[in-house]
């Protein structure tokens, strides 16, 4: 079993860490109603072996931290259209969850990498806590969720309630991954069933997925303060994402003063095992010219970003998009 941790306001945070405790702490942050689990441990260890103390966790009212049994009922609807009475947190609380859990760790501060809602959780964490984040990496995430619209069978996923018994969630993370994966590469059909039981076999709770989404609702547009992130930033995204349009990754990048944009052709709202050389190659690289002291913008780092290209590889891997 993952240790767990108190970090704040009786939130306990479950976590699991890969190498060495000295190299650069690396917090990986994992997106709506999934658990540190989704962070495949083959890329964690990937992540390792480029000298970083990797961190992954389960947000709070997932996996084995802190469930809010106690909150009041979510109510989506009503959140979607505008009442916003039932959330229980927001994302700056998530957020604070982070924080305190490097805290607790005794680590000052990581280079911070969320996926989908933990994107936007490490967003936030960049704005509100910057002297945390050595660095922002933003995967298939948004600075809002009114920048473009998900394809009509992502969205039917996205509403639809969960199955009840543990054979039938194993079944429909087969289907979600169908809906909302990435149609460039196959699907690892064996993985995607047994993270979905073992996730299932960690903690069960609908309630906990619907608070988290409430939490995304009530926190509203990050644009402008992203303007403010001073971190060196990289922001990847696939061009096939149905459930966060490619559209949201363009304007996370255009919104941050200092990144850049890595494409995927070929990738949805997921992290097929093919691209994880290039994203480790990325983040890696990013956390090499800071420590280097060239930042985002330097000669040794990433490009100024004073203009636009884009440029197509021969290879399925990446699409550098440097704004």
């Amino acid at each position: 079993m993952q240790p767990s941790i108190m970090v704040s306001n009786g939130i306990e945070i479950a976590y699991e860490t890969f190498g060495a405790p000295g190299d650069r702490p690396l917090l990986l942050i994992m997106g709506l109603g999934a658990q540190m689990l989704a962070w495949h441990p083959e890329l964690c260890a990937a992540l390792a072996a480029e000298n970083f103390f990797v961190v992954r966790y389960d947000n709070r009212d997932v996996g084995l931290s802190t469930h809010l049994h106690d909150a009041p009922v979510p109510n989506l609807d009503a959140a979607r259209g505008g009442d916003l009475s039932s959330a229980s947190y927001r994302l700056e609380d998530m957020a604070e969850d982070a924080v305190g859990l490097l805290e607790a760790l005794r680590l000052k501060g990581a280079h911070v990498v969320g996926a989908s809602l933990g994107g936007m959780i490490a967003q936030t964490m960049a704005i509100t806590h910057p002297e945390y984040v050595r660095s922002l990496t933003s995967v298939m995430s948004t600075p809002w969720i009114g920048i473009g619209s998900p394809t009509p069978a992502a969205q039917a996923v996205l509403s639809a309630p969960p199955p009840a018994s543990r054979a039938q969630i194993v079944e429909w993370a087969v289907t979600i991954q169908k809906i909302i994966g990435s149609p460039g590469y196959p699907m690892d059909e064996a993985w995607v069933r047994q993270l979905a039981a073992q996730s299932y076999d960690r903690s069960f709770d609908p309630d906990g997925i619907a608070r988290q989404q409430l939490a995304i609702y009530a926190s509203g547009d990050r644009t402008a303060a992203l303007a403010r992130v001073r971190a060196p930033a990289l922001v990847v995204h696939g061009d096939a994402d149905p459930l966060i349009p490619l559209l949201a990754g363009h304007a996370t990048a255009a919104a941050l003063p200092d990144a850049e944009l890595l494409v995927l052709p070929g990738v949805g709202h997921n992290l097929p095992r093919g691209v994880w050389p290039p994203l480790v190659a990325a983040i890696s690289r990013l956390a090499v010219a800071i420590q280097q002291g060239s930042g985002a913008g330097g000669s040794q780092g990433w490009p100024v970003k004073s203009w636009v290209r884009t440029s197509r590889v021969s290879s399925p891997h990446l699409v550098a998009v440097l704004r």
